[in-house]
């Protein structure tokens, strides 16, 4: 698993087909990406999706899931 430590706030979030996802507003617990509500895929509501979707951190955020899959499963709270 990623260290949460290594998730910065602002990172974009990509799904493992390279299609954006959204832009981390920060973490929610110690195990959930809280993303930004200012995103236009967001709707105007935070999203959130689990630690353990995170394949890799590099600039990004890089998912195991394609980016509309996360969007179909992401939570909001």
């Amino acid at each position: 698993m990623v260290a949460p430590t290594t998730i910065k706030e602002h990172m974009e979030v990509i799904g493992s087909d390279g299609v954006h996802v959204g832009i981390v507003d920060g973490l929610e617990g110690r195990d959930q990406v809280k993303l930004t509500k200012d995103d236009a895929d967001a709707g105007g509501e935070h999203h959130f999706i689990p630690l353990a979707w995170v394949d890799h951190v590099d600039e990004s955020v890089h998912l195991k899931q394609s980016g509309a899959e996360a969007r179909a499963r992401w939570k909001t709270h």
